[in-house]
């Protein structure tokens, strides 16, 4: 364990370095190392792999004398997101046109100077997407800093710079903010542990704001715990889950106080438990449909950035019409240019999202759930409307609802870091961060396991009992009796795992039960047994839709128009996904 996360064990129960470990001013974060990453030099040429915009030592306050305790974070270094206020330095918001158009600061933001109180030195600012707009953390001005575990990837944002500092092993750890998933995203890609504190845990004074309904004091812990994965979130994930839930499920086996863990269909809970969602909800789509719960949520939450960003920066942004990137150029003229009727609503779904969590995780409850869903982009891709939509969908939960979470590193798959996320009640930041620290080594240990595992073969068998199988199956179809349809199919499969019929008819069964990831894989067998199979295509592309991969589906539901022209449900989800894509 590192000497960050040792430090925070040690002292779990001393309520200076409970607020140096959840430090966060509406939405002000610790990113913390979780392991370290041995890098040649010559592999990343910019200095400092780019994290740092300035560099400057704020020295910590004096050590007491004997026989006074050491101050607990002596010797440790830090770095702060160019958003924090530090006396006698221009705050840059990631961008020059601001830091030309403020004065320096007159005094140091209250959390800097609660880390220098403590011991730990700051060692200056990091890069971050301009204006605390994006999640990708490039910055035409600054330049992007260089993701050290992927250099050819995005760093994710908007606190990039604090992100790469820590995985760099620049620093210790550093201060972000986090707004719709600005300290999450980066946490995840670049492989370190990455703390949302509840909203409103710590004073803004010294920190430029975002979103201050979005930007992210912690109460005493009770204590037995219990998991509850999200079982419908983890669709949306292209890791394996034997790599994620697995893992987290084989890791508190074996650890005491932990409940047997719970599974939920989140998307239908947040459906029936937060109404003002409908409001949210495009027109074509039901809240009882799968996904389309979260894509509201993810829709109010955006709505929400972008009215409160009007609210605090239009009128500097028309007096000084800063240069600005193409994305966050994007970004800030859909904020300024659009008008924002029923803005009560938006707050409605903020207080209704938190009752619900609440509702659903009691006092000892953890939800389980991916933090990103998709790998990081390359470099100057560009984030595309589905790479947004997919990473928006679960970085609202928290957000939304201004709960506490956690990112934590798995390993990797596909060369690619992956992270989950804990999340739990407002205010339980103490309850969930000793939670981490308690199930962090056997994590570890379950993915050394799991990394070195390889998934079950299929089995082949009896063909006339799969055929019987089968027909027990479609009429179990017929009667919507989905599960048990389900079942007589895998029974099928487990006979003759080289059906393409058994893995169509077991696709449609997942369909209406929501689980698009099984049904997408499903679809996959069944096309690489069967190329011309148009059910398949189909089908698949109906679940990559519903799991926010538009252009994947938009090639499905192509390739159906190819083999069988008139089609009617192909062409209509050709044209609507044409239109979002383009």
């Amino acid at each position: 364990m590192s000497k960050t996360l040792n430090l925070i064990k040690a002292n779990a129960s001393n309520p200076k370095v409970w607020l140096v470990a959840g430090i966060t001013v509406a939405g002000i974060i610790v990113v913390a190392e979780t392991r370290r990453r041995r890098k040649k030099a010559m592999i990343i040429k910019r200095e400092d792999f780019g994290a740092f915009m300035e560099r400057f030592e704020l020295i910590p306050f004096p050590q007491p004398p004997p026989p006074a305790a050491k101050l607990p974070l002596s010797g440790l270094t830090f770095a702060i997101k160019d958003i924090f206020d530090v006396k006698g330095h221009a705050t840059g918001f990631g961008n020059p046109d601001w830091q030309r158009t403020h004065e320096v600061a007159d005094k140091t933001a209250v959390v800097v100077t609660a880390l220098l109180k403590n011991g730990a030195k700051c060692v200056g600012k990091t890069v971050m997407d301009e204006l605390a707009f994006g999640i990708t953390g490039e910055n035409k001005h600054y330049g992007t800093p260089t993701n050290p575990n992927m250099p050819s990837n995005v760093p994710g944002g908007s606190s990039s710079g604090s992100a790469v500092a820590v995985a760099a092993e620049l620093v210790d750890f550093a201060l972000g903010t986090d707004t719709i998933g600005c300290v999450r995203v980066p946490a995840s890609f670049c492989g370190v542990l990455g703390f949302r504190p509840s909203h409103g845990a710590v004073s803004t004074i010294g920190v430029l704001p975002n979103s201050q309904s979005l930007d992210a004091i912690a109460v005493e812990p009770r204590r037995g715990r219990h998991l509850v994965f999200a079982d419908d979130l983890f669709q949306l994930s292209k890791v394996p889950k034997q790599k994620t839930v697995h893992v987290i499920s084989k890791a508190v086996e074996k650890l005491s106080g932990y409940q047997l863990p719970k599974h939920v269909n989140f998307c239908l809970f947040i459906a029936s438990n937060v109404p003002s969602l409908k409001g949210f909800c495009q027109h074509s789509t039901n809240l009882q449909n799968g996904i389309s719960a979260l894509q509201a949520l993810s829709s109010a939450m955006v709505s929400l950035q972008r009215y409160e960003f009007k609210t605090n920066h239009e009128e500097w942004l028309k007096d000084v019409k800063p240069r600005l990137g193409p994305e966050v150029s994007r970004c800030v003229l859909a904020a300024i240019n659009n008008t924002y009727e029923n803005i009560k609503s938006l707050y409605k779904v903020r207080t209704e999202m938190r009752a619900a969590m609440q509702s659903l995780l009691k006092d000892d409850g953890i939800l389980v759930i991916p933090t990103i869903a998709d790998p990081p982009l390359k470099l100057k891709k560009g984030s595309s409307t589905e790479f947004h939509d997919r990473a928006c969908a679960l970085l609202s939960v928290a957000s939304m609802s201004g709960c506490c979470q956690v990112s934590v590193p798995l390993g990797e798959h596909d060369g690619c870091p992956i992270s989950v996320s804990f999340v739990t009640y407002h205010g339980a930041d103490k309850f969930l961060l000793d939670t981490v620290l308690d199930m962090y080594a056997s994590l570890q240990e379950q993915v050394s396991i799991a990394s070195n595992s390889a998934p079950l073969p299929d089995l082949n068998g009896n063909m006339d009992a799969s055929e019987l199988l089968k027909e027990k199956g479609n009429a179990a179809f017929k009667g919507k009796q989905w599960n048990k349809a389900v079942n007589y199919y895998t029974e099928a499969i487990k006979l003759n795992g080289t059906n393409a019929t058994y893995y169509n008819n077991r696709a449609a069964a997942y369909l209406e039960l929501g689980c698009f990831q099984q049904a997408e894989e499903d679809c996959n067998k069944a096309i690489s047994f069967d190329k011309k199979n148009v059910k398949a295509y189909l089908r698949r592309g109906t679940a990559r839709d519903s799991l926010l991969c538009y252009k994947e589906a938009l090639e499905d539901f192509k390739h159906a128009l190819v083999l069988e022209p008139q089609n009617k449900v192909a062409n209509l989800a050709e044209k609507r996904l044409r239109k979002l894509v383009s």
